[in-house]
């Protein structure tokens, strides 16, 4: 027996045989000289072959249509990475200097752009580097003949083990035959996690060498929420988890249960268990577990999902068809959070040493004002359909948000001219990422409807940690005293003002933090879909005054590890 540790991604665990998929690795590439004069035949087979890869593209979008939303879009994208004119001209201006063959071209243009975007510390721009390689992959195998194993094609039921399982996989599997997904590669924030948590699939990604160690039909336990590949388990092991399955089964019923009941302590405090999405298909799935609305949609991914600059009526669909879904309940839309690294094929900027500390977020979106117009031109005409609130991300100091506030007021003046209807009670609200909102959160609470607290950042500036950097992440602890006491100070400063305090950040989702949190006045917590029935029953079973005695325990806690196993004795 072999236990193999990664990333929690989906949670749940599952019992099962291994399948290995290893189509994302490429055939061997012939390379050859070719004549000038064979170079126009070289196009025209590189033409035919990328003719083909959008055919096949389109089929399988085509048998995917149950697919809803922005995660069919991921073949939209690749359809245009395929046909991409600037692609297509380095490809000709290659072989038209270095006379090669075509599929060597291609592999070597592909690789040095997946290369560039590979090192990058932005997981976004990582991810673009999987969907290059997809679209590389799918050509050279028209141009070399090569037929590919369907995952639509299972007839069985399985644990996919792969490399790194690309979106379009993802999207065209057979979803009711793979019942758990183990990958060498991939983050929590990548294109196939969020498939794979938005289809309720068991995920464990970033398993070192698990494509090494596993082989077909070997017998495995995933066990998503530890991040945990057990390998052949012995019989003591098996029958645990046999009865871990049946347990985790039967309890996760019964939290699903807890969906008409509020968020409310053993005496009688009350907050509000929210949902994060990024795909507005998932938006209809959200009152199975009881949401009682978004609390963040995360917009960034209409404009990753094509690499370009989405256009007013494109983000006005998509926001519409999630306001809709939900209902009436209320919608938090996140301005877009990109830049830095993270920027769009369309609206290139000079490179920057340090992105993650660079022109990204808020900072992104005023120096572009035309393009923040319209997202916010695009908001203002979907809020006629609900309870919309916006949101600004990474403010640093009260001169972002009042600019940010006065770019909203001239995009509501030109849906006036335009004679676009949009809500009139639009709550504007601050996210808090970075120490210096936290320090200024007095001045920020006088110009806020409301305050939501990014701890994924918060923490990552807070510390001087990377939360991308291996050698360091281990630092990057939620329970440091001084994660603690920002976050304290922020939720203080806003009751201060009269205005709620939210979080949105992963930390809203942990469950041994959920008491403290309670204690130290959290007003909302919105977190993935799936972990609020669970929160919900740790809220339903605790007393606020005690959470509160715990939150004071804890903030006079001099380090993160007396904190944690405070929390661990107090649960």
């Amino acid at each position: 027996m072999k236990i193999l540790s990664g990333l929690s991604v989906a949670q749940g665990i599952v019992i099962g045989t291994a399948m290995l998929y290893l189509e994302d690795d490429y055939p061997e590439i012939p390379r050859y000289t070719v004549s000038g004069d064979q170079v126009s035949g070289e196009l025209d087979r590189f033409a035919r072959a990328v003719k083909d890869a959008a055919e096949e593209l389109c089929a399988l979008k085509e048998n995917s249509r149950e697919v809803k939303g922005r995660q069919n879009a991921i073949f939209d994208a690749h359809l245009l990475m395929v046909e991409d004119p600037d692609f297509h001209y380095q490809i000709q201006v290659r072989i038209e200097s270095e006379y090669e063959n075509i599929e060597w071209i291609v592999w070597e243009v592909a690789r040095e752009l997946t290369q560039k975007l590979m090192v990058s510390p932005d997981p976004y721009l990582r991810e673009r580097a999987v969907d290059i390689a997809d679209v590389s992959r799918r050509i050279i195998n028209h141009l070399m003949g090569i037929k590919r194993f369907s995952l639509a094609s299972l007839d069985r039921d399985v644990i996919l083990v792969a490399n790194n399982l690309l979106p379009s996989d993802a999207l065209s599997m057979n979803k009711s035959r793979v019942k758990a997904l183990v990958m060498n590669m991939g983050s929590p924030t990548s294109h196939t996690a969020i498939l794979a948590k938005a289809f309720g699939i068991p995920s464990v990604f970033g398993v070192s060498g698990a494509t090494r160690k596993i082989t077909a039909d070997d017998i495995l336990i995933v066990d998503g929420g530890k991040g945990k590949v057990i390998l052949d388990p012995d019989e003591e092991t098996l029958e645990r988890y046999k009865g871990s399955v049946a347990d985790y089964q039967k309890n996760f019923a019964q939290l699903l249960g807890l969906g008409e009941f509020p968020a409310e302590t053993m005496d009688g405090h009350r907050v509000a268990l929210k949902a994060n999405i990024e795909i507005p298909g998932e938006a209809e799935e959200l009152f199975r577990y009881g949401a009682e609305g978004i609390g963040l949609y995360r917009s960034e991914f209409l404009f990753m999902q094509s690499g370009q600059n989405a256009d007013e009526e494109t983000q006005y669909q998509a926001y519409r068809s999630v306001i809709r879904a939900m209902k009436g309940k209320p919608v938090t839309i996140r301005t877009v959070d990109l830049g830095g690294d993270k920027l769009l094929s369309s609206l290139q900027t000079a490179q920057e040493s340090n992105p993650l500390l660079g022109c990204r977020a808020i900072r992104f979106s005023l120096s572009l004002p035309e393009m923040f117009k319209t997202q916010l031109r695009a908001i203002l005409r979907a809020s006629v359909e609900g309870q919309v609130k916006i949101m600004f991300p990474m403010i640093s100091g009260i001169e972002e948000l009042e600019e940010a506030v006065s770019i909203l007021e001239e995009a509501k003046g030109e849906c006036r001219r335009r004679a676009q209807a949009y809500a009139d009670t639009i709550e504007v609200g601050t996210m808090i990422e970075t120490p210096a909102a936290v320090m200024t959160a007095d001045y920020l609470a006088e110009r806020s409807d409301f305050f939501s607290i990014g701890t994924n950042d918060l923490i990552q500036y807070a510390l001087a940690v990377d939360r991308g950097n291996e050698k360091v992440s281990y630092l990057a602890q939620p329970t440091h005293p001084a994660v603690l006491r920002l976050i304290k100070a922020t939720i203080d400063s806003a009751h201060a003002a009269g205005i709620s305090a939210a979080m949105c950040g992963e930390l809203a989702g942990d469950l041994p933090m959920a008491p403290l949190l309670l204690g130290l006045g959290l007003d909302e917590f919105s977190m993935t879909a799936i972990s609020i029935p669970a929160v919900k029953h740790i809220i339903r079973s605790v007393n606020y005054e005690k959470c509160r005695d715990l939150a004071y325990e804890a903030l006079n806690c001099p380090s993160w590890k007396q904190v944690r196993t405070l929390l661990e004795n107090w649960m």
